[in-house]
This record gives C-alpha cells, sequence and structure tokens, in this order.
C-alpha cells in the first residue's frame, strides 16, 4: 500500500478520493481549497472534497496558498509516497512537486495537450469536439503539461451537455488513477511525453461569453448550450412587457404604448438543430409555437430551460406560464 496525499475540491473529485478511501492506501492528508461563501446566506460551505473526507474521518487542510515556506514543510513533513490531485485549483510550486517520493499524479479531462487548464469538458464542446479522453498525467511545473501515464479516449456526443461528460470523466478519473497507484506500487508505471502538437487551452468560463449569440450557426449554437449545461447556463434575455398606457396625445385616443415591465434572462439547458429550416428567418427569430429559433445559418429548438429562481422545465412546461411567440426576435447582444 502506498501512502497519498489528496489534493481535490469539486465534485469531479469525489469519486477518486471514494475509490482511494475503499482503496485501502494510507491516505495522510486532504488538501482542498477553504471554505466559500455560498447560497442565499451566503455562508461558507465546506468543498465536495472536504465533506467527504471529514466524513471519513481524514485530516484536512485548507490553505489559501502554497507558496509559503511554513505551508511547504508542513507538507513534506507528510512524508508521502505520491500526491494524487484532481482538479484542486492552485499551482503546486516546485518544493510541493518534488516532495513525495514518486511526484504528484494529476487526473486531467481532456486529450491532452488540447484543452489544458481550467474548463477542458466545457470547451471541448463548446467547441463541437467529437472525442475527448481521461488522462492520468505526471505532473511538472507547466499547466498540465506533464507526461501521460494512462489514457482512455471517450467520444462526445451529439447531444452530451457538459454535465453528461463531467459524470462520465469523474468515474473515469477514478478508475485509471487506482489503475495508475497499481502500477506505480509494482513499478511499472510508464509516462511518455505529451505530443508538441495540437496544444491548446481552456481558460475559465466568463459571465459574458454565456450569452447566446443566434448569428451563429445552429450546429455552433447547440454546442454552445449544451457545453455550458448545467452550470453556469446559456442565455437570452427576453423583455416582458405589461399593456399599454396612454401618453397624452391630441387626438381623442391619445397615443398608446407598449410598457416594458422589465428584461428577464432565461436559460436554455437543452436544444436540439433543426433540419430545414435555412431562411427562415432573422437570427433570433422565433419561428414557431414549439421554441424553433434562426440562427445565423439553420436553426434550433430549445428543450429544456430555466428561469432565475425557478426549477428546470421542457419547452412546453415553460411555454404555459411565459409567452415567447412566433415572430418575436431575441436579442443576440
Amino acid at each position: 500500500m502506498l501512502r497519498v496525499v489528496f489534493m481535490g475540491t469539486p465534485e469531479l473529485a469525489v469519486p477518486t478520493l471514494s475509490e482511494l478511501i475503499a482503496s485501502g492506501h494510507e491516505i495522510a492528508a486532504v488538501y482542498t481549497q477553504p471554505p466559500r461563501p455560498a447560497g442565499r446566506g451566503m455562508a461558507e460551505r465546506p468543498s465536495p472534497v472536504h465533506r467527504l473526507a471529514r466524513a471519513s474521518g481524514l485530516e484536512v487542510r485548507t490553505p489559501a496558498s502554497l507558496k509559503g515556506a511554513e505551508a511547504q514543510a508542513a507538507f513534506a513533513a507528510l512524508a508521502c509516497d505520491v500526491a494524487v490531485v484532481v482538479a484542486y485549483g492552485l499551482l503546486l510550486p516546485p518544493a510541493i512537486l518534488a516532495a513525495p517520493r514518486h511526484g504528484c499524479l494529476n487526473f486531467h479531462p481532456s486529450a491532452l495537450p488540447r484543452w489544458r487548464g481550467a474548463a477542458p469538458i466545457q470547451r471541448a464542446i463548446m467547441a463541437g469536439d467529437r472525442e475527448t479522453a481521461a488522462m492520468v498525467m505526471r505532473m511538472d511545473e507547466g499547466l498540465d503539461t506533464g507526461p501521460i501515464c494512462l489514457a482512455e479516449r471517450v467520444t462526445i456526443g451529439p447531444e452530451m451537455t457538459a454535465g453528461e461528460l463531467h459524470d462520465l470523466m469523474a468515474g473515469l478519473g477514478a478508475d485509471l488513477m487506482l489503475r495508475a497507484l497499481g502500477a506505480l506500487e509494482r513499478e511499472s508505471l510508464e509516462c511518455r511525453p505529451q505530443p508538441s502538437e495540437g496544444a491548446c487551452y481552456a481558460p475559465k468560463i466568463t459571465k459574458a461569453e454565456c450569452r447566446i449569440d443566434w448569428r451563429r450557426s445552429a450546429g455552433a449554437v447547440h454546442d454552445h448550450i449544451r457545453g455550458l449545461s448545467p452550470w453556469p447556463g446559456a442565455w437570452f434575455e427576453v423583455a416582458r412587457r405589461g399593456g399599454a398606457e396612454d401618453t397624452g396625445g391630441d387626438d381623442a385616443k391619445g397615443a398608446r404604448i407598449e410598457r416594458i415591465e422589465r428584461i428577464e434572462r432565461i436559460k436554455v439547458l437543452r436544444s436540439l438543430p433543426v433540419e430545414g429550416a435555412e431562411g427562415r428567418g432573422a437570427p433570433g427569430e422565433v419561428l414557431d409555437d414549439h421554441l424553433t429559433i434562426a440562427c445565423g445559418s439553420g436553426a434550433v429548438r430549445l428543450l429544456e430551460l430555466q428561469r432565475a429562481g425557478r426549477k428546470v422545465q421542457d419547452a412546453e412546461t415553460f411555454l404555459r406560464g411565459f409567452a415567447i411567440r412566433p415572430g418575436m426576435r431575441l436579442d443576440s447582444g
């Protein structure tokens, strides 16, 4: 058995820690990001990894940084054989990388060197990739640049969302990491340098880029929606209009205008490209009673939507409580 330090934070890392606990390896400590304010009350909430580790009786450490001499000495004092890293959220300084006897093994959910960085699952789908991979690599000082030890190819289905790919990757990552640790015990783990070509980066998703741009092709809009589903969610805005009001015109009837009550943001969680919709409307135009929206080329049908503070609804249910009529134009920003 190996003496292991586990380093991870979000749900993606939970299956690996769970399998590590069940495997019988000695877990010297669990490193995770400090609790963050969350929810309506903004109370501090421990990470998913923190909650599992605490429930399992493991020592949990939550340093804000690993750059200081004190933090690095505390890590080295654990005298571990290997560090297992899954979406920890901090870059590891050279002193941390060098402390474990067999170095640091990282699970990364992409076909490295493609999509190095923070959001590889979302970026792969948003780019329309049809294949990705789950990989275990030996970490070096670069950003996801270390040699690959184990890999498993993954097909991205045409309707697969980022949430579905995330859950698939979480399970694959746990299996791959346990296999890598087994090979490490047998001294048979072989790692090969990443290819020099094909590298690209997956930066964090920004709020601004979540807005749907209907001027893009239907395929690109569909990939954008599913790549951001369920979080943070692709969205569009609709003006919610009230009744008309009198402007005090000179004629008997007076001039009347439509009053806008508010702008409401709608998230889209699922969509479907529509065949034979070419040229039927301007980008963003609602084409029918089934939420088919014209794009720069083609159209998409919106299948699942969510209003702020409401549950996710299928299109039919959504339309019963929120009018989006044929001929309306959804803004692209």
